[in-house]
């Protein structure tokens, strides 16, 4: 029984890849871009939560690794085969995450917040400038993109492999280190954990899915420029999926991606304006009646249901 258990996050993911794979060949055009949008915000919130949600550090330099990624597509999509391409936008977001780390990972709370945010910003101008120097221009054109089943495809896999990591992760001990972190970090270090190493290792994971996908992304729009790429939008409505499905869980912010995806394709197309808003009052709701995100009601049921097994 206890294996069985065990055993069903990766049956449930293996299932939900199949199906997924299936939707560029039996869905629209349209439903397949929605799909398309569903997973990179599983990517981008599964691998947030993975670190943030255990350690309860507030990163919002999701859009940053996210922008590196896509510009290390633009810069390499010639030159390189599309599996190298993706590997490194993970990997130039990943190293550049260390040093972010590095710098900033001894700070809590909202100074933390606040600087990995300022950070982003940085990031963005320096990519900005450099680009005005080197090429004379902000913007880039990608030419020779692969097709929308390719990307799409890619981004899948991406998904997957951020889930798969989120759930071997919370099984090992490194795992268990970010958790430490979370719950008490003097107590974690006490106890033997290099916090300041796992941390490390948390934050440029986290980075590398986010370039990953930054770089499949990349080529689904015909021009980049900093702007768009390194839109704080994207940072922070990671954050939002992740804090309302519930940044500790697995399943939550998966399911949060998905439901936050239909309801912006609906809302943009009718009230331009309102999907914010209906964002912004789910948070409030959130924060104030439900603290551990949307995956806190499950699990209250399955504690109930327990408690009525036991009687």
């Amino acid at each position: 029984m206890k294996k069985r258990m065990a055993d069903k996050p990766w049956l449930l993911l293996g299932i939900g890849m199949v199906l997924a794979a299936c939707v560029p060949w039996i869905a629209s055009e349209f439903l397949a871009s929605v799909a398309l949008s569903c997973l990179m915000y599983i990517a981008l919130a599964t691998s947030w939560s993975l670190f943030c949600g255990a350690t309860r550090y507030l990163s919002l330099a999701t859009s940053a690794f996210f922008g590196l990624g896509a510009y290390a597509s633009a810069t390499l999509l010639e030159v390189l085969p599309w599996p190298l391409v993706i590997l490194s936008g993970a990997a130039i977001a990943s190293a550049v995450a260390v040093l972010m780390g590095a710098a900033v990972l001894h700070l809590r709370g909202t100074y933390f917040a606040v600087l990995t945010f300022g950070m982003t910003e940085l990031i963005r101008h320096a990519v900005t400038f450099v680009e005005k120097q080197v090429s004379g221009t902000v913007g880039r054109v990608l030419a020779v993109v692969p097709s929308n089943e390719t990307v799409y495809l890619t981004v899948l896999a991406i998904a997957g492999a951020a889930i798969a990591t989120a759930i071997a992760v919370k099984r090992s001990r490194f795992g268990l280190a970010l958790s430490g972190i979370g719950a008490d970090e003097q107590r974690a270090q006490t106890l033997g954990v290099d916090t300041r190493r796992a941390k490390i290792a948390g934050f440029a994971l986290t980075a590398a899915f986010a370039g990953a996908i930054g770089a499949a992304m990349a080529v689904r729009w015909t021009y980049i420029e900093p702007a768009a790429v390194f839109s704080p939008f994207i940072g922070f409505q990671t954050v939002l999926i992740a804090l309302i499905g519930g940044a500790a869980s697995i399943g939550g912010p998966v399911l949060a991606a998905v439901v936050f995806s239909l309801l912006a394709e609906t809302l943009r197309l009718q009230l331009p304006y309102g999907y914010m808003m209906v964002l912004g009052l789910l948070l409030i709701l959130c924060v104030m009646y439900l603290p551990n995100g949307l995956a806190s009601l499950w699990q209250r049921k399955r504690a109930a249901s327990r408690e009525h097994g036991h009687d």
